[in-house]
């Protein structure tokens, strides 16, 4: 089966879809950087360096998942909540290019402050619109930590399939045990240059971690977050003012900070993937993906429904 991506970021929807047995028709990312990653991970992927608003869907209508990360500013708790007065809602493109592709199913990632009362208005006409184009639209609160992930990361998931499908996808389940702490997680990367303090650390990081945020163009430089995030983060002894280019020293005394790859762990990238950039750069990438583990549980089951339903037809015919 086949899927075409819009904001595809760093890729961590795209491996969860890759995992989940989609092949990718494309990916369109408007990031030049983020792009590049995807390009340097996987050479032959069809890697689109373009802008959303401006992306035709005709030449690619038939895929059978429309997937995307829209921008998380318009709802996010943190912001301004303008929702669809944001210039940066992606919500009409989306529409735009679902209505141009005609997918089978639609997956949208987002913030769980899209769930906002005051966003009430908002779902029920963005629910109305995809019934219009021929879809049942369901969305549902995951927490990342439900599904592997050591983090506190909650997302929003909408779901549309067509009409004929909304009775053959299910959500989910999460796991059935609870993910590693930050210290399980880390402690090798943590101990990469013979730290000595590595094994106490480890011991004291034993919850998972807080939702990495950071990700944003106006941040002046790579953090874990303002003060009560950093507060969160000291209390598994993890300093998070800056990004470390590499793990502590074998003498090192203090609180160390997390590296790219720490974090990237800790978003459920897997340890090969590599990001394009320096540090600054690549913190963007990792602090705006949406987890692999959690896009993958999401993609299997839309993949089940789609050919649970292409089997029905084929036996009817």
């Amino acid at each position: 089966m086949q899927s075409i991506e819009f904001c595809a970021g760093a890729g961590g929807q795209a491996i969860g879809l890759e995992q989940a047995g989609f092949r990718h028709a494309a990916l369109v990312e408007i990031e030049r950087d983020f792009a590049r990653t995807l390009q340097l991970n996987r050479p032959g992927w069809n890697v689109l360096a373009q802008d959303m608003n401006e992306f035709d869907g005709r030449p690619y209508r038939g895929v059978d998942l429309f997937a995307a990360g829209l921008p998380c500013p318009p709802f996010s708790l943190a912001g301004k909540q303008l929702g669809d007065m944001d210039e940066r809602n992606l919500f009409p493109a989306a529409l735009r290019l679902i209505d141009e592709i005609q997918p089978r199913a639609v997956m949208i990632e987002n913030v769980r402050g899209f769930l906002s009362a005051v966003f009430d208005d908002y779902r029920a006409l963005l629910k109305e619109q995809l019934r219009k184009l021929g879809y049942a639209t369901d969305w549902r609160l995951l927490n990342a930590s439900d599904f592997g992930v050591p983090q506190l990361r909650p997302r929003v998931v909408i779901v549309a399939v067509r009409q004929d499908l909304s009775d053959v996808f299910d959500w989910p389940d999460v796991l059935p045990h609870n993910p590693p702490t930050v210290g399980e997680a880390l402690r090798d990367l943590m101990g990469a240059n013979g730290w000595l303090g590595t094994n106490a650390w480890a011991e004291r990081a034993n919850e998972i971690a807080p939702t990495i945020v950071g990700g944003s163009k106006k941040h002046g430089g790579p953090d874990l977050g303002p003060t009560r995030a950093r507060r969160a983060w000291a209390s598994l002894g993890v300093e998070g003012r800056t990004i470390a280019e590499e793990a502590p020293d074998r003498d090192f005394v203090g609180m160390p900070r997390l590296t790219v790859r720490m974090a990237a762990r800790l978003q459920g990238f897997p340890d090969q993937w590599q990001f394009y950039g320096r540090k600054t750069t690549a913190y963007r990438q990792v602090g705006n993906a949406f987890p692999a583990p959690v896009a993958k549980a999401v993609a299997h089951n839309l993949r089940i429904a789609l050919t649970v339903r292409k089997l029905f037809a084929a036996h009817a015919a």
